[in-house]
C-alpha cells in the first residue's frame, strides 16, 4: 500500500514539474506573470516557470509585420482619392521595449489605423490630385514621421511606411486618361508633321539634284551631237557634198532613225503627215477640197421644166393676178 501510494505521489510530482515546462518559438519572447504580476520575460527555447503560481501572460514576436490601411481622402480640387498604406513595424529585442509593446496597448494595429487616417487626411486635402500621385513619397514619410514619434513610447519601431495604390474617383481616372491621350496625340500629330517636313524636304532636294543632273545630262548630249554632226558634214565635204547638202542629208537619216524608233517601240499604227508649214497648208486645202467635194454629191438634182409647165405657170399666175 505505501509503495502505491508513494507511485501515486511519484507521478503527481512528475506532472507537476513537468506542466511547469514551455518553450518559445525563435524571434518571440514570452511574457512570465506570478500572481498576476510581471516576473520575468523568457527567450526562445525551453523554460521553467513554477506550476500553479506562475503563468504565461503573452508572447510578443520580433519579426517584421504589416499593417494594410485603406483611407479615402477629399484633395484641394474636390477630387476623391483612394489610398492604400502598408505600415511594416517590429518590436525590438529588448526587455523594456518587450514590456512596454505588451502592456501599454490593447491593440497596436487599431492605434496605428488610426494614426495613418489622421495624418493621411490632414496632408492630402492640402494637396491637388496630380500632386497626390507625384507626391507620394511625401505622404509615405509623413505617416512613418508620425507613427515613430507615437508608437517608440510603446515599444514598438516603424521599419517603413509606403503608398501601395492611389485610385481616384472612376470618371476622374478615365478623364485624366483622356486628357494624357490627347497629349500624346498630340505629340504624335507633331512628330507626323515634322517627319513629314523631312520628307518632303528630301524630296524635294532629290528632283532638284535629278533636274541638275538631267540638265547636265542632256547638255553633254547636245554636245555629242553637235561633235557627230560637225564630224558628219566635214566627212561629206571631204567627199565632195556641199556643206549645205550634207547638214540636210545628216538630217533627214536622224529624222528617218527618229521614226524607225518610235515605230518599234509603239503597238499602235503609225500615220505620218507632213507637219512643216508649206505642208500643213497642203493638207489643209486637201481636205477643204474633199469636204466642198462630198457637199455637191450630196445635193439632190434639180428638176427640169417643160415649155407647157412654164405655160402653166404663168396661166397659173395670170389667173390668180385676175
Amino acid at each position: 500500500m505505501e509503495y502505491v501510494i508513494g507511485g501515486v505521489l511519484l507521478v503527481l510530482v512528475c506532472i507537476v514539474v513537468f506542466s511547469g515546462l514551455f518553450t518559445v518559438e525563435q524571434a518571440t519572447h514570452a511574457v512570465v506573470e506570478r500572481f498576476g504580476r510581471y516576473h520575468k520575460v523568457c527567450g526562445p527555447g525551453l523554460n521553467f516557470k513554477l506550476p500553479i503560481l506562475d503563468r504565461v501572460s503573452g508572447r510578443v514576436t520580433h519579426r517584421v509585420r504589416e499593417l494594410e490601411v485603406n483611407v479615402e481622402s477629399k484633395t484641394h480640387d474636390d477630387v476623391f482619392v483612394n489610398l492604400v498604406i502598408a505600415v511594416q513595424f517590429f518590436v525590438r529585442e529588448d526587455v523594456d521595449t518587450i514590456l512596454a509593446a505588451h502592456y501599454k496597448l490593447m491593440n497596436p494595429r487599431e492605434q496605428m489605423r488610426s494614426y495613418v487616417f489622421d495624418t493621411v487626411r490632414a496632408l492630402v486635402p492640402e494637396m491637388h490630385v496630380d500632386s497626390v500621385f507625384s507626391e507620394k513619397e511625401k505622404i509615405a514619410l509623413a505617416v512613418k514621421g508620425r507613427l515613430e514619434a507615437t508608437m517608440q513610447e510603446f515599444g514598438y519601431t516603424i521599419l517603413q511606411s509606403l503608398v501601395n495604390d492611389i485610385q481616384p474617383d472612376a470618371k476622374v481616372k478615365e478623364a485624366m486618361n483622356h486628357v494624357n491621350a490627347t497629349a500624346r496625340m498630340r505629340e504624335a500629330a507633331k512628330n507626323e508633321a515634322e517627319a513629314k517636313k523631312i520628307r518632303t524636304i528630301a524630296a524635294a532636294e532629290a528632283e532638284a539634284r535629278a533636274k541638275e543632273l538631267q540638265g547636265v545630262g542632256i547638255a553633254r548630249q547636245r554636245l555629242a551631237i553637235a561633235n557627230g554632226l560637225k564630224e558628219s558634214v566635214a566627212a561629206c565635204s571631204e567627199a565632195g557634198i556641199s556643206p549645205e547638202e550634207a547638214t540636210k542629208m545628216v538630217l533627214l537619216t536622224q529624222h528617218y532613225d527618229t521614226v524607225t524608233a518610235v515605230g518599234a517601240h509603239s503597238k499602235s499604227t503609225i500615220m505620218m503627215i507632213p507637219y512643216t508649214p508649206d505642208g500643213m497648208s497642203q493638207v489643209g486645202d486637201q481636205i477643204t477640197s474633199a469636204l466642198l467635194i462630198n457637199q455637191e454629191a450630196q445635193k439632190p438634182p434639180a428638176p427640169t421644166r417643160g415649155l407647157d409647165d412654164d405655160d402653166g405657170s404663168h396661166l397659173s399666175s395670170h389667173s390668180r393676178h385676175s
